[in-house]
């Protein structure tokens, strides 16, 4: 089953990894950073490994973005970002794995102090006969 990890953050300034730049995760000790930090790159190497982790990219500025959208009848192009939020998608994973509990088992390990992580199957369940 295929599933993407949503990693939504706020770092001010833009910056990966987000986390560096994140008042919630900079209040941790420096052992708590390195325990977030080593248990994360630790679920990388085993989906690696595992063959399990498909791809993922850590995304630009959100204020880089263009927008396209439909409005009357035109398509219009504006600079993003979408939403006036606090939040902004800031990377993705694209894992394939056995079964959800096993998804949530790694986003667990991606999800640190100032940050929402959302797990989300992809459609079609990622049977490669799809």
């Amino acid at each position: 089953m295929k599933y993407v990890i949503l990693i939504q953050s706020n770092p001010q300034p833009w910056g990966h990894p987000t986390s560096d730049f994140l008042p919630a995760y900079q209040e941790q000790s420096q052992e708590e950073r390195e325990r977030l930090n080593g248990d994360f790159e630790r679920m990388l190497g085993e989906l690696s490994d595992r063959g399990e982790l498909v791809g993922g990219e850590a995304l630009g500025d959100p204020a880089a973005a263009r927008l396209f959208r439909w409005s009357g009848g035109e398509r219009v192009v504006t600079d993003g970002p979408y939403a006036e939020g606090k939040e902004h998608l800031a990377g993705f994973f694209l894992i394939d794995v056995e079964s959800q509990e096993r998804a949530e088992e790694i986003t667990r390990a991606f999800s640190g102090p100032g940050e929402t992580v959302e797990l989300r199957p992809v459609m079609g369940g990622g049977d490669d006969a799809d």
